[in-house]
């Protein structure tokens, strides 16, 4: 007997930023209630990106215990919840003693850029240093982003490390992982394991087989007594030891970009969503065959629907900075006091007065994966004023997916003729606008944003035995969602689409520059003195801003 919302699907997301426990009622796919906790991100040196693990599972156990109170105040059993899925942030990296069950290290998140000499070390063993060697193994280019180049790192730099795999008390995952270990009983009998979505970020797995690849293992020399078991996206795992929903059993496991694919029921192939949180993740289903990009896009699996189910494979476009570069406004430059403010700012002008923003703040990603790129505004002129930066910002973040849409059209052999999206910055209107006028095509959000959650919790509802979610009788029709139509010419798209391109190549080659005293040294001269005014004038507008402000407090 359940109640009257029928069956209940519970779905962890894990994310860069805050951990959220949510409810879904499966029969309707709404949502019912969650909670959010944020999480603290550590910087203890440029590029470098970490949390603490245990830190991440407290939020975690917080918000499912919260959420459980929402329920009871809601007239709701609990009990009604006859499942629960996880999606995590990717490629983020933990180490840990199963004997103690304490981590041997911070997690290393996604966009940490600590590895660079890891990945040159790794380059040096290929021939012509050819980052995409390894992409017919696992569909990836040799990058800091994945989680090869963390463990490696961790392994030859952190002492700890090496101990635990010499005494066989290390284990790996990535925060999936760490998560459905601790839950399912820790030391007393958790279970290791991931699932092939995760598996395939780590660059350890053959996309072929689905499986730990021996040539991979070797080539990191990383030992696979560390490494996780491979599972399904969606099968009953084992249950909840610990909780007010103990003996719950998990049966979802999704990446968060996966699963905010599922959850825009881009089920058949050609069909592309795009996910704004910190960063920015485009995925294109591409079906049961692997397609390898040519023109620097990465090949992943998009979900395993069961253990005996063929999985269904996905082209990606990764952005490193979105969401990050509003942090960026109101933490660094405190040119905003919250991201509403953002949009309200940018709205007051009706261009950006020809400024450019690209924040390469680590180097970039798709399609470029320059490592050695760091960020630019081109374009400042007197004139300039917070609220021409603040619109620079966004369409910052369109621009970057419009790099993307264009190469994933090359790939694909067809253009989109529409984008679903969904992440936290859709919530800003002035945004999605921006990107249906820079790309030239609708951009669908649906009205229930809630899309990364939703999958999981469809993965989980879908597993057999729980068998309350079916996911081969979705009604598409059914989805209520806003469309944002271009509202500016062809000729102007392309004619500023063009300026940031040369943005663009503005940010190549400047971590080179500096380091390589043998670089041109009419080209290193030019390139510094560019930035030198760059920065005067950025200087210039900050002091010019931060006194506009001053003069505001006293009136």
């Amino acid at each position: 007997m359940v109640g009257k919302y029928g069956p209940l699907i519970g779905a962890i997301d894990q994310g860069t930023s805050s951990s959220r426990f949510l409810v879904f009622s499966a029969q309707r796919a709404e949502l019912i209630t969650y909670h959010q906790v944020e999480v603290n991100q550590l910087t203890p040196q440029e590029g470098w990106v970490e949390s603490d693990p245990m830190e991440l599972l407290q939020t975690v156990i917080e918000c499912v215990c919260k959420t459980v109170e929402n329920l009871k105040s809601l007239d709701i059993d609990p009990g009604d919840i006859k499942a629960i899925g996880v999606c995590n942030q990717r490629e983020t990296t933990i180490v840990w003693d199963k004997l103690t069950g304490k981590p041997l290290y911070n997690a290393i998140i996604w966009l940490d850029a600590r590895t660079k000499s890891t990945v040159e070390a790794m380059l040096a063993k290929v021939q012509g240093g050819n980052k995409d060697f390894l992409k017919r193994h696992c569909g990836l280019p040799i990058s800091t982003y994945f989680s090869a180049l963390k463990l490696r790192w961790l392994i030859d730099n952190i002492a700890e490390v090496r101990e635990a795999i010499a005494e066989n008390r290390c284990l790996f995952g990535t925060v999936d992982t760490w998560l459905i270990w601790n839950l399912t009983g820790g030391v007393k009998g958790g279970l290791h394991l991931t699932d092939v979505t995760n598996a395939s970020r780590t660059m350890l797995m053959n996309l072929e087989t689905l499986n730990w690849d021996p040539y991979l293992l070797k080539f990191f020399d990383i030992p696979v007594s560390i490494l996780p078991q491979i599972r399904s996206s969606s099968e009953i795992y084992g249950f909840l030891t610990s909780t007010p929903l103990g003996g719950t059993p998990i049966s979802g496991c999704l990446g968060d970009q996966q699963s905010a694919l599922i959850g825009q029921l881009c089920l058949e192939p050609g069909q592309a969503k795009m996910t704004y949180g910190t960063g920015g993740f485009m995925l294109y289903n591409t079906g049961i065959q692997p397609v390898q990009s040519e023109h620097g896009l990465i090949t992943t699996v998009a979900y395993q629907f069961g253990k005996n189910r063929q999985p269904h494979y996905a082209m990606e476009g990764s952005i490193a900075v979105a969401g990050l570069a509003l942090n960026w406004l109101k933490n660094n430059l405190n040119l905003i006091s919250d991201f509403q403010e953002c949009e309200k700012l940018a709205a007051s002008v009706s261009t950006t007065g020809g400024v450019y923003f690209v924040p390469a703040f680590s180097g970039l990603y798709a399609p470029y994966w320059r490592m050695d790129a760091r960020g630019v505004v081109c374009g400042l002129t007197q004139f300039t004023t917070r609220a021409h930066l603040a619109r620079a910002t966004l369409e910052s973040v369109c621009y970057q997916t419009r790099d993307i849409v264009e190469v994933m059209a090359r790939d694909a052999g067809a253009h989109m003729t529409s984008l679903r999206v969904d992440g936290g910055m859709t919530q800003n209107n002035l945004l999605i606008q921006l990107q249906a006028d820079i790309l030239g095509i609708p951009i669908v959000r649906p009205t229930m944003t809630e899309t990364t959650a939703l999958g999981a919790a469809m993965a989980a509802g879908n597993a057999e035995g729980i068998d309350v979610w079916s996911l081969d009788s979705l009604d598409q029709n059914g989805i209520t969602s806003d469309t944002f139509t271009p509202a500016v010419s062809e000729s102007d798209r392309d004619s500023r689409y063009t300026r940031w391109k040369d943005a663009v190549k503005r940010t190549l080659g400047w971590e080179t520059i500096l380091d390589d005293g043998s670089a041109d040294p009419e080209r290193r001269n030019r390139m510094l003195g560019s930035i030198s005014g760059t920065v005067f004038l950025f200087s210039s507008f900050l002091i010019l801003v931060a006194a506009r402000h001053y003069r505001s407090t006293l009136r």
